[in-house]
């Protein structure tokens, strides 16, 4: 039976890890790099059947390949490292191609932005508290969230101007490093 109670929980819990508003630096200078253009149907599609079978198979998914999630979230807290790295030093670790066009929905946006090590241990954490359905919930409603901010991403971008942007960016560039770091040195004692 679904819970009001944990459903506004598990959401606000989901949208924290997500920071999707954090995120429009690195949304903003991804778009850039793919030519203007963020399926952001796409991504949010890709994100939530990420979050989704992590929530059912998850923890299988993870010992089929021998993995711990911790291991899962020392690997995602290296590529948000390397975002995070970039946004701060203005420099591109990520190979800038024609694929990035195709693919920049899929990563880094759905993967590991939206629905990173971050996400995909929070949704396993919240297992233990909170029922199935009241996460499915949570998802959807955090799905609804993302798909809005990657859809006016463009609309932001021009409110906050050049010099707006370059400080959200280099900001946001620092906090995803914390970001990384805590996840990091959090997993890697837990090992």
């Amino acid at each position: 039976m679904n819970d009001l109670k944990q459903i506004i929980s598990v959401s606000l819990i989901l949208f924290s890890v997500i920071d999707i508003v954090g995120s429009i630096p690195v949304i903003i200078d991804l778009k850039k790099k793919a030519g203007g253009h963020i399926q952001s149907g796409k991504a949010t599609l890709v994100a939530g059947l990420l979050m989704v079978l992590f929530l059912f198979v998850g923890e299988s998914l993870l010992d089929l390949f021998h993995l711990d999630v911790a291991s899962f979230a020392v690997a995602g807290a290296i590529v948000i490292f390397l975002l995070g790295l970039e946004m701060v030093l203005g420099v591109s670790i990520f190979k800038e191609d024609e694929s990035l066009a195709r693919t920049a929905s899929v990563v880094p946006i759905a993967f590991p932005l939206i629905a990173g090590a971050g996400t995909m241990t929070t949704i396993l954490t919240l297992k233990a508290e909170y029922a199935s359905q009241n996460i499915l919930l949570g998802i959807i409603i955090n799905l609804i969230l993302v798909y809005l901010v990657l859809k006016l991403s463009g609309w932001i971008e021009k409110k906050i101007g050049r010099g707006g942007e370059a400080i959200l960016r280099k900001v946001f560039g620092i906090v995803l490093l914390a970001i990384s770091i805590k996840l990091f040195k959090t997993n890697l004692l837990s090992m």
